[in-house]
C-alpha cells in the first residue's frame, strides 16, 4: 500500500503518486519504507531560485563553471588569469553570453547545465571576468533592468581616461577640429567606431557592460564639448561646422556615405536598412540625426527635408526617411550628387511643440 501526503494528513493509495511534489512512502512488512525521489531535492531548489531573480554568478560558476573554468581543464579560460580573460572581455558580455549559451569548442550549450538561465549565465561571466581583472557590472533581471547611464557619468568614470588629455591619439572632449573629420562618415558609423572598437581604442571603450544607447550619451556629450569637471560654458544661440549645427535647442549631426562604401561594407550598412535600388554611381546617402541640446534626447518626431544644390542650381526637396540603425532613429534618403566639385545641402527641420522652422547648410565635396 501507498501512501502520499495531502496537507497535514497521509492518504492511502493503490497506486503510487505521480508528480513534481509527491513524497512516496511505502509499507513493508513491520517498517515502513521511505522512498523520497532524489530529484525533490533539485525541484525544491529550482522552486527557490524560481521565486527571485536567479542565481548569482558566484554560485552559478561554484555549482557548474568552476569544473573546468577553475582548473583551465579542456583550454577553458582559468579564473585569475588575467591575460586568458583580457582577450575574450574585450568581445563583450553579449558575444561571451552567446558562446556559452550554444557552446564553444569544448564547452558544451549552457556549460552543461540546461537549467542555468541566459541571465545566470551572464552574470556567471561576468564574475569569471572580474576574478580575472575586470570591473564589470553584473546583470540585472530584466523585470528590473538598470537605469540607463547618461553621457556625463561614462566620460567621467571611463573616456576621460583618454579623452580628456587626447592619449594615444583619442579626439579630446570638445575638439571640434578633431571630431568634425569622424562625424562626417555619419553620426552612427561614429557610434559604430565606439562599439566596435577602433584604433587604440578597445570595443565599448574597455568598458564591456556599457549598452549601445550608453555610448551613443557618451560621444554626444564629448562632441558637445561637456566638461569633465566642470559645467560647459554657455553655447552661443547657432553655432554651425562641417557636420555639425546647433540651432537654439536642436543639435544636428550630417553625414554623407557613398554608395559604394554601402554596397561594399553589407554588415555597417545593412540593406534592410539603406535598400539597395539606389547604390548606382553618384548616390550618396544622406543622414541626419537631431538631439535635444537641453536634454541630450533624441529627437524621433521631426519633419526632416533636404535640398541638394550646385552652382547650376537647385534640386528637389525630398523627405528624409526614419530610419533605424543600432536599434537608434536616424533620418536619411538617397541623393544624386556627381559631376560637380561642391554641393551645399539645406535642411528644413519641423519639431512638435517648436514653433519656428529649423534651418542648416551643410558643405559637401564627393572625394
Amino acid at each position: 500500500m501507498w501512501f502520499r501526503q495531502q496537507g497535514n494528513m497521509m492518504i492511502s493509495t493503490d497506486q503510487a503518486p505521480v508528480g513534481r511534489h509527491s513524497a512516496l512512502i511505502k509499507m513493508a512488512g513491520n517498517g515502513i519504507i521511505v522512498a523520497i525521489l532524489p530529484f525533490l531535492l533539485v525541484i525544491a531548489q529550482n522552486d527557490a531560485n524560481a521565486q527571485s531573480d536567479g542565481r548569482s554568478g558566484k554560485q552559478v560558476v561554484e555549482a557548474t563553471c568552476i569544473a573546468c573554468h577553475g582548473s583551465g581543464a579542456n583550454g577553458a579560460p582559468k579564473i585569475g588569469d588575467k591575460q586568458a580573460w583580457s582577450k575574450r572581455a574585450s568581445q563583450g558580455l553579449t558575444s561571451l553570453s552567446q558562446n556559452a549559451l550554444m557552446g564553444v569548442r569544448q564547452m558544451p550549450p549552457h556549460g552543461g547545465n540546461s537549467s542555468l538561465s541566459d541571465l545566470e549565465i551572464q552574470r556567471a561571466i561576468t564574475y569569471m571576468v572580474n576574478q580575472s581583472g575586470g570591473n564589470w557590472t553584473e546583470a540585472l533581471d530584466t523585470a528590473s533592468p538598470r537605469a540607463e547611464r547618461s553621457g556625463e557619468q561614462i566620460v567621467r568614470v571611463q573616456c576621460a581616461k583618454c579623452h580628456e588629455t587626447g592619449v594615444g591619439g583619442a579626439p579630446r572632449i570638445g575638439d571640434k577640429t578633431a571630431w568634425i573629420p569622424r562625424v562626417q562618415q555619419g553620426f552612427d558609423a561614429l557610434v559604430r567606431s565606439g562599439i566596435n572598437g577602433h584604433g587604440g581604442m578597445p570595443p565599448r571603450g574597455g568598458e564591456a557592460d556599457l549598452t549601445d544607447p550608453e555610448i551613443r550619451n557618451a560621444v554626444v556629450y564629448m562632441f558637445n564639448g561637456g566638461a569633465v569637471v566642470a559645467k560647459a560654458p554657455p553655447v552661443a544661440k547657432v553655432v554651425t561646422g562641417q557636420g555639425f549645427s546647433l540651432v537654439d535647442s536642436t543639435t544636428i549631426y550630417f553625414g554623407v556615405v557613398s554608395a559604394a562604401v554601402i554596397r561594399d561594407h553589407p554588415k555597417d550598412y545593412p540593406e534592410s536598412v539603406y535598400g539597395s535600388e539606389s547604390l548606382g554611381p553618384g548616390q550618396y546617402y544622406l543622414t541626419v540625426n537631431l538631439f535635444d541640446a537641453n536634454s541630450g534626447q533624441r529627437i524621433i518626431d521631426a519633419l526632416v527635408m533636404a535640398r541638394v544644390l550646385t552652382a547650376a542650381g537647385a534640386g528637389p526637396e525630398k523627405k528624409l526617411e526614419p530610419v533605424i540603425v543600432a536599434k537608434s532613429q536616424s533620418y536619411g534618403s538617397y541623393f544624386a550628387m556627381a559631376g560637380a566639385s561642391s554641393y551645399t545641402i539645406t535642411l528644413h527641420i519641423r519639431r512638435p511643440g517648436v514653433a519656428n522652422e529649423i534651418q542648416a547648410k551643410f558643405d559637401f565635396t564627393p572625394q
